[in-house]
């Protein structure tokens, strides 16, 4: 029988297959797709487990050692480094510690297998979204710690991926517990803290054992980032992130409302020594000290240091107030260095702002001294036999082509050493380091404690010479301990946290030498308190001690000194710009002055100060001296019977 066919002898197509139904399709499909994850899996691992890192590592910690700075008394000034405390029991902690980290950075940290896709989804939605800017990860507290203990903060997508890697085989490896028991432990706080335990004790001054359910919270939302929601530097946002913790812990029911309320009645109170940030830039300075006389630590150290807390606090204090009241006047910048007679540094203010500029214009910046220097120039004099009533002629003068010119463009003419270093008159200390030489003058500063080059040009008697705070500090500490070297030093000991000493100043400390002699001493000190009582200084003046000092006051106004003292302290202030532009017309006798005198206010009924030592010698008669005639009346005058000539005594004249 001849088969069927269809029209021009084809066969017909064959009938379509059987439909597998909807059981037979997703068995289909699953098959599919788990071939396919299979395939993209195993790609996964090839292309990003290929340089994982050693995980064999897990519990070994890795860090700088740590160096805690103590001041005068033993109190903490600052730690460097990073700090690490004993792994605390997460049984021991409050429940609602873990529980506030859970609630702001994994709410679903018991349901994932190590990662959240959907978190992981809205994270590459904003990626997408927001081109330009750091990667979002939505990483869980399981990932964080993967990278935390394996990986770099580097935000990259092949970073990412081995941090997934990681997370999933955490989970594997160790429970819920374990994991986020690892996580508090090891996570970063900022201020050098790692772990709960030593961020407690940095920010509280506890164990965390003892913290409350505020402080649990501040903690927990630092983790959004340590240093911009540190409660030290950014309190206000440390506040608001705290709250949103709060509110997350009662909507995932970690805490009650009721419980919330409470934790805004209990005041979170910053540990405050921290919280002041005192001395920053007195620790970066000793710091550099400390790495050259024991080396880079191996291990964990304390530096007891020559800092006072107090009086450090009272510099700072009067710095950042006198910069705001001078802004008008366009002062930027001050420093200011206090160190007694034997050298010890106890304050150090390197500028207005820490946090704005980290720039330490104490010791690394090199500003002209002004009349500041002039002390250098008498002091050279009286050494060769002038007196502080030696006649002298206060009118115009040329050396070479060079004429210095008095600020009020007037001349006194005849008138004594005295009061031409009262009142800052140039022409008789141009004249007077043109005399004895400059050369001497260099010679004299040098000795005294001036580190920095000296030009010898005849400019240099009016303080065309670029020093530093506290070189000013060291070279006038001379004049306040008896005549005595005094470098200042900020660091008394090194020791390991053991208690094995590395460094001892006292052990190493040299020999004092006399650097001033009899009667010059006497002299200067006796002309320097006329600056401070009458003078060019009356601003810094404090009612009931004995005090001598020096203005300074550069070409343009570009900077200004008062450097003073008292028995056996001193105090050196510098105010300016970044910029070297001139300010609107400060002196010595302003700004500076007044912040000195704001500083040394509060601090000297702190100290056990005495008189300037070495006493005031008798001048001997001067004839024909009017001027000290007019000064002096019938008798020898003390400081406090001093009656200044009418010359305005904030202004000096400027160097050029």
């Amino acid at each position: 029988m001849a088969n069927a066919q269809s029209p021009g002898g084809r066969r017909p197509p064959p009938a379509p297959p059987r439909g597998r139904g909807p059981l037979g399709a997703l068995v289909y499909w699953t098959m599919v797709l788990g071939v396919w994850g299979l395939i993209f899996a195993v790609g996964f691992l090839a292309v990003f487990a290929v340089d994982l890192p050693d995980t064999s590592k897990l519990y070994d910690v890795k860090r700088q050692p740590s160096i805690s700075y103590l001041d005068r008394s033993g109190a903490m000034v600052a730690v460097r480094g990073s700090q690490y405390a004993p792994p605390v029991d997460l049984d021991k902690l409050p429940s609602y510690v873990p529980k506030a980290f859970i609630a702001i950075e994994d709410r679903w940290f018991y349901w994932h297998i190590g990662f959240n896709p959907w978190g992981i989804a809205r994270s590459q939605i904003y990626n997408v979204t927001h081109k330009g800017g750091p990667l979002r990860g939505g990483s869980t507290i399981t990932q964080q710690l993967a990278r935390n203990l394996f990986l770099t903060p580097a935000q990259t997508y092949r970073r990412k991926a081995q941090e997934l890697i990681l997370a999933v085989w955490l989970e594997a490896k160790f429970s819920k517990k374990e994991i986020l028991s690892l996580y508090l432990n090891r996570v970063y706080f900022g201020a050098g803290a790692y772990g709960i335990e030593a961020a407690s004790q940095r920010y509280f001054g506890k164990p965390a054992s003892q913290l409350t359910l505020g402080e649990a919270a501040l903690l927990a939302g630092m983790m959004k980032g340590p240093s911009r929601y540190s409660p030290v530097s950014a309190t206000e946002r440390a506040e608001q992130r705290a709250t949103v913790v709060l509110g997350e812990m009662v909507r995932s029911g970690a805490i009650t409302e009721a419980e919330k309320a409470e934790a805004f009645k209990t005041p979170v109170r910053v540990n405050p020594v921290l919280a002041n940030q005192r001395a920053q830039y007195f620790t970066d300075w000793v710091d550099d000290q400390v790495r050259a006389l024991v080396g880079e630590p191996t291990e964990d150290l304390v530096v007891e240091t020559t800092l006072d807390l107090p009086l450090q606090a009272a510099a700072e204090d009067a710095i950042r107030k006198g910069v705001a009241a001078a802004k008008n006047e366009r002062v930027e910048q001050a420093a200011l260095v206090a160190l007694d007679g034997e050298g010890r540094v106890r304050a150090y203010v390197g500028g207005a702002s820490y946090a704005r500029s980290q720039f330490d214009r104490a010791t690394m910046a090199r500003r002209q001294a002004g009349s500041s220097f002039k002390p250098f120039v008498y002091l050279t004099a009286m050494e060769q036999g002038r007196t502080p009533q030696t006649p002298v002629a206060d009118e115009p003068i040329k050396i070479g082509n060079w004429e210095p010119k008095n600020y009020t463009g007037r001349y006194l003419g005849p008138i004594t050493l005295q009061t031409a270093l009262a009142q800052s008159i140039n022409t008789v200390a141009a004249r007077l380091a043109n005399e004895v030489g400059t050369g001497n003058v260099a010679a004299t500063a040098r000795r005294l404690g001036i580190t920095s080059r000296i030009q010898l040009d005849p400019s240099m008697a009016l303080g065309a010479v670029e020093v530093s705070p506290m070189e000013m500090a060291q070279a006038y500490a001379p004049f306040a301990n008896g005549g005595f070297f005094a470098k200042g030093y900020g660091v008394e000991r090194i020791r390991t946290t053991a208690g094995r000493v590395l460094y001892d100043h006292s052990v190493e400390k040299p020999e004092r030498r006399t650097v001033i002699g009899s009667p010059a001493l006497q002299y200067m000190n006796q002309m320097l308190r006329q600056v401070v009582s009458g003078g060019t200084g009356t601003r810094a003046r404090v009612a009931g001690f004995d005090l001598a000092g020096k203005t300074g006051t550069t070409s343009d106004y570009r900077d200004a000194w008062f450097v003073g003292y008292t028995g056996g302290f001193v105090t050196a202030v510098w105010v300016g710009r970044d910029d070297n532009k001139s300010m609107r017309k400060v002196t010595g006798g302003g700004a500076p002055a007044g912040m000195w005198h704001d500083f040394m206010a509060a601090a000297l009924p702190k100290l056990r100060t005495q008189p300037i030592p070495g006493g005031v010698i008798a001048p001997p008669p001067v004839e024909n001296d009017p001027i000290g005639d007019l000064i002096a009346g019938d008798g020898a005058a003390t400081p406090e019977e001093y009656v200044p000539l009418p010359i305005q005594p904030e202004h000096e004249a400027a160097p050029f």
